[in-house]
């Protein structure tokens, strides 16, 4: 009888992990990440398919938001985009071609006229956000992935407690596993005071909705007043202002002010409908902008929602844009064959480019895999350089004195796939000499990686670094 048993569990088994195999290859995904998962589960049986039940599952078909939900949102009053309001000696025709195809792509209006600062440390960043957030009169929306129960973490949570007892209306999106770590405590304390809070894809015991951990909001938003907006790489930590074991925390962040600023408003919205659904509305919440300087931004947004890899492609295009440089921030890169293509490309044809990325990451595996992919790029002509002044968490691209993108997505698989990601894409010739500025102060804390030394790396270290790369697509 046992043994009838354990036939009858291997039979079963065998035909779940057949037909798993099956749906992954008729989905016809990445061939990569769909050999990564089939190799998990051929070779961890059991606990393979348990994680990708867990993990694996894709859901940019399925729509973890709904696009009638998102339409129910977007239909409100913003600052149209007219790119004939702006001179169109400021922008080349593969400018404008970019700028199309990201609102064919996701929906990214263009806002022109807006006042944009660049904000290059912790201590600069919070300072700004925290004075903003105190001189709110309306209403206060933020969303980040992490927040940590920490000493910023937690003046910010006494900052929008007293906001909210003085009548302004707060709005608190956290991701439940990027902050898994803050105290009910600390919640109960918000709620107590009039924060809406609300966890973005908790974790629940029912297959159906615990297989969604693996789809994280990783976006970095505040919008106070429906008049100023941040966004950038920064979560909220003490490390990105006092350092950790990595020593100090280098990021970029963006303060905009004008009509860009409901962009970043429509994209609250979506997520709050998501999480809450409820819709935000009240004709407070898009104020008339004020006019400042010639430019435009749009801000693209990526994730299991939307049909296209928009910020992706629009990376990839931007670079294709090029004709003098390329400038590249990335804490983690591993970059999926379209970016690497395209950085290489541009290298080739006597385009500057020069990828930053940190000497010493937070993620062992992350580092051992980044650094599998830069050989190609070295041989094409990259200048790679390996920031030593602390960690480098800055998602920042500059090129040609017009184009800058900034925010919270990485190059890699995770989020250009499965996160929920947003970035600005800033058409400014201003914007872009401070982030160029800014990149070449960072190379005062570089050492080049030559490709010399690259190639004559030990073995061991090569076989560790081609394993690590085995799991890129999952990581």
């Amino acid at each position: 009888m046992t043994h009838l048993f354990t036939v009858l569990v291997i039979i079963l088994y065998g035909y779940t992990l057949l037909s798993t195999i099956s749906v992954l290859l008729l989905e016809n995904r990445n061939p990569a990440k769909s050999l990564s998962w089939m190799m998990v589960l051929l070779f961890i049986p059991v606990i393979g398919m348990f994680f990708y039940l867990l993990l694996g599952q894709e859901y940019r078909k399925k729509k973890i938001i709904s696009e009638k939900s998102i339409r129910s949102v977007i239909d409100r009053p913003v600052a149209s985009f007219d790119i004939n309001m702006l001179d169109r000696g400021l922008m080349a025709d593969n400018h404008l071609n970019l700028i199309k195809m990201l609102y064919k792509n996701s929906e990214a209006a263009g806002y022109a006229f807006n006042k944009i600062e660049v904000l290059s440390d912790g201590e600069s960043t919070f300072k700004s956000i925290f004075e903003t957030i105190a001189n709110a009169k309306d209403h206060i929306h933020i969303e980040f992935f992490i927040f940590d129960d920490d000493i910023i973490s937690n003046q910010l949570r006494e900052l929008l407690i007293r906001k909210a007892k003085e009548g302004v209306r707060v709005r608190m999106i956290y991701d439940y596993w990027g902050s898994f770590d803050l105290s009910k405590k600390y919640l109960k304390s918000l709620l107590d005071a009039g924060v809406f809070v609300r966890p973005f894809l908790p974790f629940r015991w029912q297959i159906s909705r615990s297989n969604k951990i693996n789809y994280r909001n990783h976006r970095k938003l505040i919008v106070v007043d429906g008049k100023i907006g941040f966004t950038g790489g920064l979560n909220v930590a003490d490390r990105y202002v006092h350092g950790n074991k990595l020593g100090s925390w280098r990021d970029t962040f963006i303060c905009v002010e004008g009509a860009a600023v409901h962009g970043f408003q429509l994209l609250f919205m979506v997520d709050w409908y998501f999480v809450d659904r409820k819709l935000i509305e009240g004709p407070e919440y898009f104020p008339v902008p004020k006019i400042f300087e010639p430019n435009l931004i749009q801000l693209v947004n990526s994730g299991p929602d939307t049909d296209w890899e928009a910020i992706m492609q629009g990376i990839a295009s931007a670079i294709m844009t090029a004709t003098k440089y390329v400038y590249i921030h990335s804490p983690y890169f591993m970059p999926t064959e379209v970016i690497a293509a395209c950085i290489q490309m541009a290298a080739l044809s006597g385009v500057d480019v020069r990828l930053m990325i940190p000497e010493k990451s937070d993620a062992r595996l992350s580092d051992a895999s980044t650094f599998s992919y830069l050989g190609q790029a070295l041989e094409a002509g990259v200048r790679v350089f390996r920031y030593k002044n602390g960690f480098l968490h800055s998602k920042a691209i500059v090129i040609d004195d017009f184009i800058s993108i900034v925010g919270s997505c990485n190059l890699d698989e995770r989020s250009f796939f499965q996160n929920f990601e947003a970035n600005a894409f800033i058409y400014d010739a201003k914007t872009a000499t401070k982030l160029n500025r800014l990149y070449l102060q960072d190379m005062e804390n570089c050492e080049e990686l030559t490709l010399e030394a690259w190639t004559n790396r030990k073995r061991r270290q090569k076989l560790k670094e081609s394993f690590a790369r085995l799991f890129s697509p999952l990581m």
